[in-house]
């Protein structure tokens, strides 16, 4: 749902209040993400603990749930962002920076019911068009996850298939594994 019809700079937008959920910038626009629901809220909290329990401890990689990423002219919130631990902004202190002004390297989108499927998409072709090795869109209604690859080549995965990761992250997924995280 879009929330702004009046075009705005990215820095506007960036003085902008956040939101709850976030809005992302979009082309100029201001759009604002639908509030994650039990699916979606479980699925993205399974792959940042799963991500984050394999590449954090060996300081390889990080995922972030909900972070804002500032690039090429777009400010964009995936559901998981996931940075290779050298890449992960830091304060000239050692901490981590508040502001994330680059493209995720492997970047994760769950659709949720309301969501627009090519919008979704159109943000991670974003994200590979500026240097992320790797998106996943997520849909809990079919059971399946698109992969969004550098070039821009987008693969259909389902079932047993087994899921790609960013190198030296050591997971073995398949698809039908996070969906199966669903279950209680």
């Amino acid at each position: 749902m879009t929330i702004a019809t009046q075009l705005l700079t990215l820095d506007e937008f960036l003085e902008l209040p956040e939101t709850r959920p976030a809005a992302e910038f979009i082309n100029g626009k201001i759009i604002q993400k639908p509030m994650p629901q039990g699916e979606h809220s479980l699925l993205q909290g399974k792959l940042c603990e799963t991500i984050n329990q394999q590449a954090r401890e060996v300081a390889v990689a990080m995922a972030f749930p909900e972070l804002r990423c500032t690039f090429g002219n777009q400010s964009v919130v995936p559901d998981v962002a996931v940075f290779r631990w050298q890449r992960i902004p830091r304060q000239s202190s050692g901490r981590i920076a508040n502001r994330f002004n680059l493209h995720p390297d492997w970047s994760i989108e769950i659709l949720s019911p309301d969501q627009s499927q090519s919008r979704v998409l159109s943000n991670l072709l974003h994200c590979a068009q500026h240097g992320t090795e790797l998106g996943w869109l997520v849909d809990p209604d079919e059971e399946t996850v698109l992969i969004v690859w550098p070039d821009q080549r987008v693969q259909f995965l389902e079932g047993e298939a087994l899921l790609p990761v960013i190198e030296g992250v050591e997971l073995s997924l398949t698809v039908a594994d996070i969906f199966g995280w669903l279950i209680l």
